[in-house]
């Protein structure tokens, strides 16, 4: 089993200086994501810190210099409308830089159970996506998007598809989680 990563930096995904406005507790408080899983996280930040969307934070273990501690997981139904359009930026970005990684699924995905493998999980792919993908990772093991896009012309974009999977899986109340802890 692998071991899961404790997250170590967020990005900021919003910042309410004045907490949230139906609370009525006037404490300042950060919406991010956490880089390593994908946690939604709400942080409080240390007294006199004003964080900036985007900002890449620390979070990990020992002295944090800008954030007090972290509130608890954010709920998806809490996600405000700047919270969620950075989360799509935030995944498309992740996506790209870590487009091995997401190839690698493709390369490596597996039946759930008798009736479900990984890859229907996808929006726009079903069982004859995933048969053909199946069949032509025998021959050879994708090596990009763009690869697995010219192998199999028939497929939804495999790029967009992960994006709107992990937006999902971030947002929904998804059974089965590919790439969110």
């Amino acid at each position: 089993m692998k071991m899961i990563k404790k997250e170590e930096y967020a990005i900021i995904i919003d910042y309410l200086p004045y907490g949230y406005p139906l609370e009525g507790k006037m404490m300042p408080i950060a919406q991010a994501i956490g880089l390593e899983n994908f946690t939604l996280l709400q942080l409080v930040p240390r007294k006199g810190m004003t964080l900036q969307l985007k900002e890449k934070v620390y979070i990990g273990e020992g002295k944090r210099d800008k954030i007090y501690y972290i509130l608890g997981r954010l709920p998806p139904e809490k996600l405000t409308e700047t919270a969620k359009t950075q989360i799509q930026e935030f995944v498309k970005k992740v996506v790209e830089e870590k487009e091995k990684e997401f190839v690698s699924f493709f390369n490596k995905a597996e039946a759930i159970n008798t009736r479900l493998h990984q890859l229907e999980l996808l929006p726009g792919f079903g069982k004859k996506h995933m048969k053909e993908i199946l069949e032509e990772r025998q021959k050879d093991e994708f090596k990009s998007f763009s690869d697995i896009r010219k192998r199999i012309p028939s497929l939804p974009d495999p790029k967009t598809a992960v994006e709107k999977r992990i937006i999902e899986e971030l947002t929904g109340n998804e059974r089965h989680n590919l790439f969110v802890r």
